[in-house]
């Protein structure tokens, strides 16, 4: 596929799917929500998400509300060549707010579209021409060049955070925010300190909550789903397979030691 820059209203139903490319979801009126393999959060006008390629993600607007939405394959120009460090971008989902420069570069962007657009279909190359100052600038500001030496993060301090608010849908803003950090400096810290981003770390805590529960509870896969912050028994069941290369059922199916043992009880 191509890269495409488009301009639409997201359905006021829940819906959900994942895809094969990158993806860039900007508001421009309106408010949206968002859950992306387990992180939510919320896009008003001129704040948006960042969508990795084959992360399933939630998604519904709120009343009259449009977005602007840049589909990225992971071959683009854009990501590629010289620009390959863009790409970094979509290490992990994550949610973000425009300042005023790039306030003023989207305003430049719905122009050209609107001009371009009178006369025919928008060419692919000229497409990304416009998302690329988009995607160097949002690369420069969440990735941050905050130095990663200073005091050292409370991990365990953070783990009882993420513990207490496991069910709930948690952001990076709020893990930064309960260590009195910018949300760039938090990500560029952890990330320094734990050899992943701080999204990579939730989602394994919460699988391991999960598998926890299946081990030592009877609850069903759908309450522990809710529990641990999935959306849903299909969202947990695709991030524990990938994570452990098998479905969370198979910790309840009794081993064939345990069924040779029954079969052999008088």
């Amino acid at each position: 596929m191509s890269s495409a820059i488009r301009q639409i209203p997201l359905d006021t139903t829940i819906r959900h799917h994942a895809h094969d490319f990158h993806q860039i979801v900007i508001g421009l009126h309106g408010q949206a929500e968002f859950e992306i393999e387990g992180l939510g959060g919320s896009i008003g006008e001129l704040s948006g998400c960042i969508v990795p390629a084959n992360h399933l993600h939630y998604y519904a607007g709120s009343g009259e509300n449009r977005q602007l939405i840049l589909d990225l394959p992971r071959d683009a120009i854009a990501l590629t060549g010289h620009h390959h460090e863009l790409a970094r971008l979509f290490d992990a989902p994550r949610f973000f707010n425009l300042d005023d420069p790039l306030e003023r570069y989207l305003d430049f962007v719905l122009h050209e579209l609107r001009l371009l657009g009178r006369q025919g279909a928008l060419p692919a190359i000229q497409q990304e021409r416009l998302a690329l100052p988009l995607l160097g600038s949002l690369h420069a500001r969440l990735a941050g060049d905050a130095p990663t030496g200073g005091r050292r993060l409370d991990l365990a301090a953070l783990d009882r955070f993420i513990d207490r608010h496991l069910g709930s849908r948690l952001r990076v803003a709020d893990l930064a925010a309960e260590a009195c950090l910018s949300e760039a400096h938090f990500t560029e810290r952890f990330r320094a300190q734990t050899g992943v981003s701080p999204w990579q770390y939730v989602l394994r805590r919460r699988l391991d909550a999960a598998r926890r529960l299946l081990r030592e509870s009877h609850l069903p896969l759908s309450e522990i789903a809710a529990l641990t912050g999935f959306t849903n028994q299909s969202a947990l069941s695709r991030a524990f397979r990938r994570a452990f290369g098998h479905p969370p059922s198979q910790l309840r199916r009794p081993s064939p030691q345990r069924l040779g043992n029954q079969a052999a009880s008088p």
